[in-house]
């Protein structure tokens, strides 16, 4: 499968971009549903990812989702023990999960440091493979599920999930989801999807807002290297969608995006 040509959305702030992006994947599940029972949403933790998650929470239109009928997935988790604040899962139910009907069992947290696997983070990313496995289809082709929308927030550094510029994770072809060590922000240690296992997804949507992402949002778009910018490699079956604010567009090219962007 080639790459899909980014499309790219600007909205005017943050607080709209993560309000219309709730609205853009509310309308993305409840199709999903609609055609093939239920759906496969992959969310991304940080400011954006969790602003888009609360925006969600406090849609009137949340409703018109099947919460018992969607299987949440996470792109990269920091391996911390099960409760600790920063943990990508216990951020995502503060901002939502508490508040919908969702099934515990098609919640499928990344494991924590504290779990069966103790400090073996390699062996914690191959059971997270292996979930991933087992849910998958024949129709889908893969050791992975063809998520319906695959989330991420980029990094001032043009990071995605856990795959830092230069690192050996973002050079990964062949596993679905590694162990991270000696990652450049803390912790240093984490759970990440790899580039194979992101591409599987139908639509892949990358969300970055403020101007310290304006540089990264530029080199990503501009043509870079995927292990010199990994959001540059991170790209859906059917479509990749990035959705920014001015502030983090205000690099970019004039022509790349329409006018009519709001």
């Amino acid at each position: 499968m080639g790459m899909t040509t980014p499309q790219v959305v600007v909205h005017r702030d943050k607080e709209l971009m993560a309000q219309a992006a709730a609205a853009r994947l509310i309308t993305k599940i409840v199709d999903a549903q609609a055609a093939r029972g239920s759906a496969s949403v992959v969310l991304t933790g940080g400011r954006n990812g969790n602003g888009l998650l609360a925006a969600l929470a406090a849609a009137p239109a949340r409703d018109a989702i099947d919460w018992s009928r969607i299987d949440l997935w996470w792109g990269d988790e920091r391996y911390v023990p099960a409760d600790d604040p920063e943990r990508n899962h216990v951020q995502a139910r503060e901002a939502l999960l508490d508040a919908v009907p969702v099934d515990p069992a098609r919640v499928h947290a990344m494991p924590a440091s504290d779990g069966p696997h103790g400090a073996d983070v390699d062996a914690a990313a191959a059971a997270y493979a292996a979930e991933l496995a087992r849910a998958a289809t024949p129709e889908d082709h893969g050791p992975v599920p063809r998520f319906d929308v695959l989330m991420l927030g980029v990094g001032p550094d043009t990071h995605v999930a856990s795959l830092f510029p230069e690192h050996p994770a973002a050079r990964e072809t062949e596993r679905t989801v590694v162990g991270v060590h000696g990652a450049p922000k803390p912790p240093p240690t984490r759970v990440s999807l790899t580039l194979p296992a992101i591409r599987a997804a139908r639509e892949v949507w990358l969300l970055a807002a403020g101007e310290d992402k304006a540089g990264a949002v530029a080199i990503a778009l501009g043509g870079a290297g995927g292990v010199q910018a990994p959001a540059a490699e991170a790209y859906g079956r059917s479509r990749t969608l990035w959705l920014l604010d001015r502030a983090a567009a205000a690099k970019l090219p004039s022509g790349l995006y329409p006018p009519a962007s709001s």
